[in-house]
């Protein structure tokens, strides 16, 4: 819907005194709890920026480019499980949040995007810096809104952060025209919504018992069972009945990499998370077991590989609170509707008051152990620093203390597989979209939400050169976030591809002077010089190429006060493994790759 329909005010609507609708929309946002809004400025959102600045309660950070803004209110969603908001300009200035939209309803993140829009009489006439942004995000939300009318901002802003925050969480757009910014009335703040699909008391679908004891029956029946768990876990606030729930039936849990940090990634009966470089426990014990309990997740294409060769042999309950996730990936035995929460305290509970015993899956537990044992995450020591080297000295430095972010590629996978996360919202990623140069923008906003915590955004070099801007915003804001740079002067994933499936042609992956590339053995070809990049920002930085200097380096990182950029230079000519490659299966899980050729 364009605009919300006018209704009735409650006798709690607080009527307020006469102010522009700029000054409105931002009354509003502070009733909702907003304390930080991350905001580019331009002609048609001038008026909010303007609003912005009587606020005591809001504090505006100025991205250096829209997208960046958009990335840090998804890492400060990310790490807080609230709702946040971007602002962007009409135009130029909206699209350039649509990939950080995108982002946010790939990865079910409660995201409101705020954009200027042009006067009402210009819209649809092509006039200077018009979009029809409403019409662009519809596909990419889960609603959105062009204010036409003044009177309604304060419910449409109410009506967002519930919709942006309820149910599957996801991104909202308010699209706000330059007339209805300056103009002139008297709000009324809404206490309360009434939107069909949302009411406020009746937004959480609760598994029937039924349902549940035949799960409980399933659990007692299987001799190969598995918890399949996923970000949906971790939306929920659900983590500590997940552990609750597996330590009471000793099932094994696998998690999906939007998951990580719900289970204990140390605990025995995790298969910590599976799918294209997951253990390999992990996708071999989804692949072999007779009953597979979904929880939070959807089947997509990175955790199933070959959808008709996925848990063949199981019988599968789905539990989701989404009910359009049910059978879209995987026809499943068992598609329960409900909030994850609920389900896990009524499985517990249930659990208990019929006394259940834990089933007997010895011989199981004794297979995934051999399987973990075999195959952990392992690579080969070189005569250089790698990737893995490094977030392995990074995890023993900060004891897994700390919040993570990435870029996207292989330090992300690797990452994920080198540094053990232990709680949930610590690992913070683009992973349903895969957008590189999201690792420093969120970061900067995990550590808005956090300044106590320790946040580090562990990139690519090719990553961090799509948002490199945004040290600037660290530096000025004095956000003291930390990135370490993994430079190996390729898009290494994408060479790990070619290397594979492309007899190592490069196909425009080199980042450097393809006739005289950089790397731990030829210093002075490296491009760019990072450091200098960082400390033009006004940012400390150091290189590292020696093993020795590593740890002593990254201590310096951590004690550093203020933001910080560590290069590391490594090879390129490492892979992430293990790999399922796509239109396989978890049983043709690739454990070494061929020797990849030079470039």
């Amino acid at each position: 819907m364009k605009h919300a329909n006018k209704s009735q005010n409650s006798k709690q609507d607080l009527k307020g005194q006469t102010m522009k609708g700029a000054d409105v929309l931002v009354a509003a946002l502070e009733r909702e709890g907003v304390d930080v809004v991350f905001a580019y400025p331009g002609g048609a959102s001038m008026e909010l920026h303007q609003a912005l600045t009587k606020s005591s309660k809001i504090r505006t950070i100025l991205p250096r480019f829209e997208q960046g803004g958009g990335f840090m209110a998804h890492g400060y969603a990310r790490a807080t499980g609230k709702p946040s908001v971007c602002m962007a300009t009409s135009g130029p200035g909206a699209t350039n949040l649509v990939t950080c939209i995108a982002d946010a309803f790939m990865d079910s993140i409660p995201l409101v995007a705020i954009t200027g829009q042009v006067y009402q009489q210009f819209i649809g006439k092509a006039a200077f810096q018009e979009t029809d942004f409403y019409g662009m995000t519809l596909p990419i939300v889960k609603h959105s809104y062009l204010v036409l009318n003044k009177e309604e901002l304060p419910k449409i802003v109410k009506e967002a952060f519930h919709i942006a925050s309820t149910g599957r969480p996801g991104p909202v757009v308010i699209d706000i025209p330059k007339d209805v910014q300056q103009a002139l009335f008297e709000p009324e703040f809404p206490e309360s919504i009434d939107i069909p699909g949302y009411k406020a008391n009746a937004t959480l679908p609760e598994a029937a018992d039924s349902d549940l004891l035949k799960v409980i029956d399933l659990i007692a029946e299987a001799k190969k069972p598995v918890l399949y768990t996923g970000g949906g876990i971790i939306s929920a606030e659900a983590h500590e009945e997940l552990r609750e729930f597996a330590q009471l039936t000793g099932l094994p849990v696998a998690s999906t990499l939007m998951g990580l940090g719900a289970f204990d990634s140390e605990d025995p009966q995790s298969l910590y998370w599976f799918g294209m470089h997951g253990t390999v426990a992990g996708n071999w014990a989804v692949c072999d077991c007779d009953l597979l309990i979904c929880l939070g997740a959807r089947f997509d294409d990175r955790i199933t590989g070959k959808i008709d060769k996925f848990a063949t042999e199981a019988t599968i309950a789905h539990i989701d609170i989404d009910l359009s996730e049910h059978n879209k990936n995987k026809l499943v035995d068992y598609p329960i509707h409900s909030d994850i929460k609920y389900a896990l305290k009524r499985l517990i509970e249930l659990w208990k008051k019929q006394r259940c015993s834990k089933p007997d899956i010895r011989e199981w537990t004794t297979t995934i152990q051999q399987w973990k044992d075999e195959h952990p995450f392992r690579y080969e020591a070189s005569e250089h620093i790698t990737q893995q080297e490094a977030i392995e000295a990074l995890y023993q430095e900060t004891q897994g203390d700390a919040i993570i972010t990435t870029g996207v590629g292989q330090h992300q996978m690797w990452a994920a597989q080198f540094f053990k996360f232990r709680e949930p919202r610590t690992y913070i990623s683009s992973l349903g979209l895969g957008t590189m140069g999201f690792g420093l923008p969120a970061a900067i906003g995990a550590k808005v939400a956090f300044p106590d915590k320790l946040v580090v955004n562990i990139d690519g070099d090719g990553c961090f050169l799509m948002n490199v801007q945004e040290l600037a915003t660290a530096h000025i804001e004095k956000i003291n976030a930390k990135t370490i740079i993994m430079n190996n002067q390729h898009l290494g994933m994408v060479v790990q591809w070619e290397d594979l499936l492309y007899e190592s042609v490069r196909g425009q992956t080199i980042l450097c002077d393809k006739d005289n590339i950089g790397g731990p053995d030829n210093l002075d070809a490296i491009y760019p010089d990072f450091v200098k990049i960082s400390e033009g920002f006004g940012v400390k930085a150091r290189r590292v190429v020696k093993r020795e200097e590593l740890k002593a380096a990254i201590r310096e990182m951590i004690e550093h006060d203020g933001p910080y950029v560590l290069e590391v230079v490594v090879p390129y000519t490492e892979h992430v493994l293990p790999m399922i490659k796509q239109g396989l299966s978890a049983k043709d899980i690739l454990l070494k790759s061929p020797n990849s050729k030079n470039s």
